[in-house]
């Protein structure tokens, strides 16, 4: 069984539930064989992230103050996938609260002495290793995008508010489930799977497509954006994405950059805050819960200064925030009408040797500013691990999205 002879060597599970897997496995066969399956993905193994609630296991978000802690009851997002057929296969490691720091730091499955990523690491490292097909994460800033670059597997942050998120531990304004996938056609039906039975965020109009991928589609005209993190990319990083440039231009796609088209230049100019913006943003809504949990000393000395940070601002700077937020949201989705997306590395170079450090967000922060669609492809290669080739699409737009991916996902390595 892969689980058993990978997992002890990257670590990407907090709890596994072995013998309820091996009976839903037992109830899936027993529907496919009867012509009765609950969707077409009944029978997937799938890993939860350790902030999102299951009724039958621990939910410890990354800190040693929830260990054990269980709310007995599934978070929507798992209340859709048991209803899908779907077999839990466990809890997948993430970091302190899903924010910065590694307190159960999961390994690169292609190099253990790398790190997997931000906080969904463990669900990128368990689909990445080849043991599961998905996994659920989620993101604020980069941790669904950028763990599935270093892994090597597809990372799917969806529009903000489109998967129901009710019964996870991340309030942030910014914050949504992911799926973690092998394989484009995977996220598209693990993400419609939770859609389909319990929507999106209250409010939001939820994830809306077909139940299966939808059909691929050709894009035209992408504009390549090097944002904030271009500068701080690797050598190997750079070369990469020239070479996807490269490669697009000969399957047909105009590539258009910063140096191609004012609008782009401008808009490179405006997205290179997104960084700054979505931290003072992060900081305010972190004043809860952190402060309560610095009561109970239960904070690392990195989320104690983010609390600080937060406790500085005042209400209005952060009302000054979201107004600037929403000023770079309407800039993207003017500059957004001339392209069918949005192309730029999925991190800014191969996962950073070592376990306390997660790696650079910086080219992964402008889709979670944005709220848009966005999804890394394991396409390209630095230091001899995987890189992601990230594309945004527009908010709303996710099956759009979706199609230009599956597209690029099949034509990029064939013949070439």
């Amino acid at each position: 069984m892969r689980l058993d002879s990978v997992e002890p060597r990257i670590g990407a599970f907090v709890h596994i539930a072995r013998d309820a897997a091996i009976a839903a496995a037992a109830e899936s066969d027993a529907r496919w064989c009867s012509g009765q399956p609950l969707s077409p993905i009944d029978g997937m193994p799938i890993g939860i992230k350790d902030i999102i609630e299951t009724e039958d296991m621990p939910t410890g978000q990354g800190s040693p103050l929830w260990a054990g802690f269980e709310t007995r009851r599934d978070s929507a997002s798992v209340q859709a996938l048991r209803d899908a057929g779907c077999i839990i296969l466990g809890k997948t490691v993430t970091t302190e609260y899903a924010a910065s720091e590694p307190l159960m730091p999961a390994r690169n499955p292609h190099d253990p002495a790398r790190t997997a990523g931000g906080s969904s690491a463990g669900s990128a490292a368990a689909v990445g290793a080849g043991i599961l097909p998905a996994a659920l994460g989620s993101q604020v800033v980069g941790s669904t995008l950028r763990p599935a670059s270093y892994c090597g597997c597809v990372g799917y942050k969806p529009t903000y508010g489109a998967l129901n998120r009710g019964g996870s531990f991340d309030h942030l304004t910014q914050s949504c489930v992911g799926v973690l996938a092998a394989t484009p056609d995977d996220a598209w039906a693990v993400a419609m799977a939770i859609a389909s039975r319990v929507g999106g965020d209250p409010g939001y109009p939820g994830l809306d497509g077909p139940l299966t991928i939808p059909p691929a589609i050709a894009p035209r005209r992408l504009a390549f954006l090097e944002t904030a993190g271009w500068p701080k990319a690797s050598e190997g990083a750079r070369a990469a994405m020239a070479g996807a440039r490269k490669r697009l231009a000969e399957l047909g796609i105009t590539v258009v950059s910063r140096g191609d088209s004012p609008a782009i230049e401008t808009f490179e100019r405006t997205i290179a805050e997104a960084g700054p913006v979505t931290f003072q943003i992060g900081d305010w809504e972190w004043r809860w819960p952190l402060g309560s949990y610095a009561r109970r000393d239960g904070l690392s000395e990195p989320l104690r200064r983010r609390l600080a940070s937060g406790m500085a601002m005042t209400a209005a700077d952060y009302r000054r925030a979201l107004r600037r937020r929403q000023e770079i949201r309407d800039e993207y989705a003017q500059a957004a009408t001339s392209f069918d997306g949005f192309v730029l590395l999925g991190a800014t170079g191969a996962a950073p040797v070592g376990l306390s450090w997660t790696g650079d967000p910086a080219i992964n922060v402008p889709a979670s500013l944005l709220g848009t669609p966005a999804i890394s492809l394991p396409l390209l290669s630095d230091e001899g691990m995987p890189l992601g080739l990230q594309i945004i699409g527009r908010s709303d737009q996710d099956a759009a999205l979706m199609a230009i991916a599956d597209w690029v996902w099949h034509h990029y390595a064939s013949d070439h």
